[in-house]
């Protein structure tokens, strides 16, 4: 039954009149932690062991030189923009997964693992083959006007050599995210730990063999990176799929996955839909962050090269909120499919708090480590002293992007996939690319001032966030039971 107000149905009109306290939404009962410990402790510990990982690989390449540095951050964006949108078609389909695990109801698990796996498949293929024709142009872009023939030259065969490796990973690397999605939204986290924590190790290992040429293994340094990288992509998905396919008793929703592989048809229309605005924001939010990197890089070579040691460190202490906001959206996507609206209410407010005070903490340990990560490079003083003011800034601002970040995720596990879309790649496009530009181009600032005045705008997102889940469009439940 629907009520007019606001066009909501009249059980999520009901949800939104019950008064929370105050109490209620900044803290939880016993229960309610040792359930979002369950869900976020092993995406936490798999993730930030991987980007521990992730910088001892930097600091590898770093010690080869620094242009082989920037022009492996300089693929990496561009494939970061790959990896967002394979998420955002995951995520999107992710939405009903969660719903229906809510409502018990495993065989739609099925029927939505199968569509992320044919999205998945479609945006990989097209992926490759874009950048095997436009690779090239793609990174120079990032490479500043200023930079000598020489150095640009050394950079643009650095940088293809490694994106050409890195390709062929891209397919073992779509199917151990459409896997692990669904695990995750089941409530299973364990297996996907697991199975990145092994790939990391191996990834390790092989950077070390073959980046410097140990045990009597080639030295390949770029190119010795990328294949490390691809060989523990290809370790991940073998131990996801043969582990999910031989304890179907443990991951029931895996059962029959590919026989008979079928998909209802009145599924596809309103999980396209849902998808599409996702996928598109994604595609845009992480391309606007490309831009956003293009912007800086004007300031020079040196730029892109503090930037990657700032990422590389930074996402080491930010992944404790990233989790934080997929476990906000798997908890709230369950508690949605079961009709608990009101609890799904007062989890986005707890884990809003819960984000907000681990980033105090996460923010403050990150300002106090940034003098002592970048001399870990083997780069000019210059670069590690722009890379440790940046990094400081990151620490400074983290709290305004963990609010932004559950609200986006809230809004996502109610299906607003549409304001999603606003929210996200609108902010980045109308308000952070452009101001990111002007001052980048046309302002006396120094680099640091300028980050710091462009992350400052996650705050300005982040009440625009706090504000849509307040209004509570995104309380309901879309798979109906």
């Amino acid at each position: 039954m629907m009520n007019r107000r606001n066009n909501l149905p009249s059980e999520t009109i009901e949800a939104l009149n019950v008064k929370l306290t105050l109490r209620e939404c900044l803290f939880g009962n016993a229960a309610f932690y040792r359930k979002v410990a369950y869900v976020v402790i092993p995406m936490i510990i798999q993730n930030t062991l991987t980007n521990v990982v992730g910088l001892l690989d930097n600091v590898m390449v770093g010690q080869v030189g620094t242009l082989p540095m920037s022009a492996v951050s300089i693929v990496n964006q561009i494939l970061f923009i790959f990896y967002i949108c394979l998420w955002g078609s995951i995520a999107g389909a992710g939405i009903y997964s969660t719903q229906f695990v809510g409502k018990g109801d495993y065989e739609g698990v099925r029927y939505i693992t199968r569509m992320k796996l044919l999205f998945s498949l479609v945006i990989t293929l097209f992926t490759i083959a874009l950048l095997l024709f436009f690779g090239r142009t793609f990174i120079g872009l990032y490479i500043a006007e200023g930079t000598s023939p020489a150095d640009r030259a050394a950079t643009l065969s650095y940088a293809w050599q490694y994106l050409c490796i890195m390709l062929i990973g891209l397919v073992p690397f779509m199917l151990s995210q459409s896997y692990a999605s669904a695990l995750r939204e089941c409530g299973q986290t364990m297996l996907p730990m697991v199975a990145g924590m092994t790939a990391m190790v191996i990834n390790f290992i092989f950077n070390a063999l073959l980046i410097f040429g140990l045990l009597g293994f080639p030295k390949l340094g770029v190119a010795g990176a990328a294949i490390a990288t691809v060989i523990s992509r290809f370790a991940e998905m073998l131990i996801i799929i043969l582990r999910s396919h031989h304890s179907t008793d443990k991951y029931p929703f895996f059962k029959g996955l590919y026989h008979p592989f079928s998909i209802p048809g009145f599924l596809f229309p309103p999980v396209v839909k849902k998808m599409l605005p996702l996928l598109c924001s994604e595609f845009l939010w992480s391309f606007g962050q490309a831009v956003l990197l293009q912007c800086y890089s004007f300031r020079g070579i040196d730029v892109v090269a503090a930037m990657n040691i700032t990422s590389t460190v930074s996402q080491i202490f930010m992944e404790v909120f990233i989790s934080l906001g997929n476990a906000t959206a798997i908890l709230i996507g369950q508690q949605l499919g079961a009709g608990e609206l009101v609890s799904a209410r007062r989890t986005a407010w707890r884990m809003m708090v819960t984000s907000v005070t681990s980033c105090l903490v996460m923010g403050g340990l990150l300002c106090l480590s940034a003098p002592v990560i970048p001399r870990l490079y083997n780069t000019e003083p210059e670069i590690r002293s722009l890379a440790t003011s940046l990094i400081i800034v990151v620490g400074v601002t983290m709290f305004c992007q963990a609010i932004a970040n559950v609200s986006y995720f809230t809004l996502r596990a109610g299906g607003k996939t549409w304001i999603t879309f606003a929210f996200d790649a609108g902010f980045s496009w109308f308000v952070a690319v452009p101001i990111a530009f002007v001052l980048s181009h046309y302002s006396t600032l120094s680099m640091p001032l300028v980050y710091l005045y462009v992350s400052f705008l996650e705050l300005l997102k982040g009440f625009i966030g706090m504000a849509l889940v307040r209004q509570g469009s995104w309380v309901r439940n879309i798979v109906g039971g």
